[in-house]
């Protein structure tokens, strides 16, 4: 695994628990832009010392990867975050996605562009067949992110998880480490 993955504008770097302060910094800057998309979180979480927790259980953890997204040019600070989770193994070789970019850097493609990179590292790197993203129907960007990246609609699943307090639905979108074909 590499220490930095790079494209054409951005620096994608897998967590390591010296970027606590960065991480948190992040965190608290866009509390409210991304409270609608997350599940409620404790005061803790905005902190240096938990986010460092947090990272410390990145590094370890087998079943999952997470990238840091900078801008190029500006290494002191997150701008977003890639995290691909329950990485299976075996005759499944899939995950999980989930993915949020700093509000003041929407609708410059700085996602998709971290997204397409993400999710051929996954399948290169990592031999995965297939990554799965849940997102709510009213996350019309983030929809819209993932089509940009490849991903298809599999179909809505009810009140699949709590964000921000409340079961939401959500849409399977899923992106398979091979051609598509015409349906």
């Amino acid at each position: 695994m590499k220490a930095v993955y790079e494209t054409e504008h951005l620096l994608l770097k897998p967590s390591h628990d010296s970027y606590a302060d960065m991480v948190a910094d992040y965190c608290i800057r866009n509390r409210f832009f991304l409270e609608e998309w997350e599940p409620v979180r404790e005061e803790k979480f905005y902190t240096s010392e938990y986010q460092k927790k947090l990272l410390c259980n990145d590094m370890e953890n087998n079943d999952s990867f997470r990238l840091w997204i900078f801008k190029k040019g500006n290494e002191e600070r997150i701008i977003g975050c890639i995290g691909f989770t329950n990485i299976m193994r075996g005759a499944f070789l899939s995950c999980f996605l989930g993915y949020k970019l700093d509000g003041q850097e929407i609708n410059q493609g700085y996602m998709t562009e971290a997204l397409k990179a993400g999710t051929e590292i996954m399948f290169r790197d990592f031999g995965l067949h297939r990554i799965e993203a849940n997102i709510m129907p009213k996350n019309i960007r983030s929809l819209r992110v993932a089509e940009k990246a490849g991903f298809y609609n599999e179909g809505l699943s009810r009140k699949y998880l709590n964000i921000n307090g409340k079961w939401e639905d959500h849409i399977h979108m899923v992106l398979l480490n091979e051609p598509l074909t015409p349906q």
